[in-house]
């Protein structure tokens, strides 16, 4: 259990308590939470990375009014709150919405929901255990999965075909990417540790850093200035959309730009990007219409589990068809930071020369040659200092 959780619990009552955050809009929820909150949410088959953020948020526990696993697919949100010791309660229904006000006193105990004494909402508390089982008939799913995406693919590429193709409604940027390599870093699991490691390739070939939402605030934290934050201004701290970037907001279809209000009350300049993509396929099709040579990717899905996950469905034919597109030029920082650890260092090489004439030295010293070179040697290095005293006497 987390700690969190240990410290939520009522002392009087059994259970876990806290403050009620309520909202059908997973993406306005996530924006309020706190440590130690109860999260009720709607979401149908909790998708990674919401779970990902109520972990970090450390919430004490989650009411979802939809099946967290629906078994349509293996999604993997509920795995990572009950591997974190987070509570999930699962499918209290709809109606449990309009019963839990927002900022309101909960206590979760076995499978209900209390508001002081009274129960307001029942449901099914998952385990690792019933997860796991719920998981294994999930994979049944997938296959309708992969059929519906395949018709998505086709649907996005009428849409958004001279995007994807040609390049056509990519912005201008002021940075200069034509035959250089561009590191491109998202929120996704794990993307700051893989930052950590990229600390060699960073310094070496010293790349344009472009950060898709708040993984834009993960390289200002770790010493290095984003050249390109692409995404919603209102994930990035004010910090770092001062720090010097270039700010490119994806913007909807009628033109709206979401975060767009923020960038001017900051008096930070910025621009759009007109596309129904998601913003980690719009940071690949900047670097690409603009001429990288490389691309190295940080904190992208990179399993089927991860590329089907219900939070990234409605993109998931941007992200196919920008990966096609690239090909062979986008590379996992994964690889490039196992690449680096296993090269050769200069203290090794520096060994290996010693030895090296360590073992000549040995040679000539036992061999019948040995003497000769030794003689002409110590010849050698008298006459040159001798030559060294006569320029100066």
């Amino acid at each position: 259990m987390k700690l969190t959780g240990l410290l939520a619990r009522n002392q009087n009552q059994p259970g876990v308590s806290g403050v009620a955050r309520v909202d059908r809009r997973t993406g306005d929820l996530l924006r309020r939470v706190g440590r130690g909150d109860i999260v009720v949410l709607d979401q149908i088959d909790l998708d990674r990375a919401t779970a990902d953020a109520l972990v970090k948020a450390e919430v004490a526990a989650v009411v979802n009014a939809a099946p967290s696993i629906s078994g349509r697919f293996p999604n993997l949100g509920p795995e990572v709150l009950v591997a974190a010791g987070i509570p999930l309660l699962d499918g209290v229904g709809a109606a449990a919405l309009g019963k839990i006000k927002e900022g309101s006193k909960l206590r979760l105990h076995d499978n209900a929901v209390y508001v002081g004494d009274r129960e307001v909402a029942t449901g099914v508390l998952q385990s690792v255990e019933s997860v796991a089982d719920q998981m294994i008939e999930a994979k049944a799913g997938m296959s309708a999965q992969l059929e519906a995406f395949s018709a998505n693919t086709i649907e996005f590429l009428r849409r958004e075909r001279s995007l994807v193709l040609d390049g056509v409604g990519v912005p201008e940027l002021r940075v200069p990417i034509k035959d250089r390599q561009v590191l491109v870093i998202a929120p996704g699991q794990d993307h700051a540790d893989d930052l950590k490691r990229l600390k060699k390739y960073l310094g070496e070939h010293r790349p344009v850093l472009i950060g898709v939402n708040s993984a834009a605030d993960t390289l200002h934290k770790a010493g290095y200035k984003p050249d390109v934050i692409v995404g919603d201004p209102d994930t990035v701290g004010t910090d770092t959309l001062k720090c010097g970037a270039e700010v490119v907001v994806p913007a909807h279809d009628d033109g709206h730009a979401p975060g767009l209000e923020r960038i001017q009350d900051l008096g930070i300049g910025a621009v759009t990007f007109p596309a129904t993509a998601n913003p980690e396929d719009l940071a690949l099709l900047l670097a690409d219409t603009h001429g990288a040579n490389l691309v190295v990717t940080v904190g992208f899905q990179a399993s089927l589990r991860e590329f089907l996950d219900h939070g990234r469905s409605g993109s998931n034919p941007s992200t196919f068809l920008t990966r096609l597109k690239l090909g062979g030029k986008v590379v996992d920082g994964k690889a490039v930071a196992t690449l680096h650890r296993a090269r050769v260092s200069v203290g090794l090489v520096v060994l290996l020369v010693v030895a090296a004439l360590v073992a000549i030295a040995a040679a000539l010293l036992f061999s019948d040659a040995g003497g000769t070179y030794t003689d002409w040697i110590v010849n050698t290095w008298n006459s040159f200092t001798s030559w060294v005293k006569g320029l100066f006497s």
